[in-house]
């Protein structure tokens, strides 16, 4: 994800982008009660979902 994004501070990425995703519904963790779990990926929810279609979709 920081790489699509051009971010190189993971901590910048976590505060800007990550957190507020998570927090707003848009995503969701694989493994939510281990946040730092090593194969660790983040889902897009059905809200999300829906606002990448409102997005790229036009």
């Amino acid at each position: 994800m920081m790489s699509a994004i051009g971010l190189k501070d993971r901590k910048s990425f976590g505060v800007i982008y990550l957190e507020p995703s998570l927090t707003n519904g848009f995503v969701r963790m694989l493994y939510p009660n281990s946040p730092r779990h090593p194969r660790q990926k983040y889902l897009l929810t059905a809200k999300g979902q829906a606002m990448y279609q409102k997005l790229f979709n036009q």
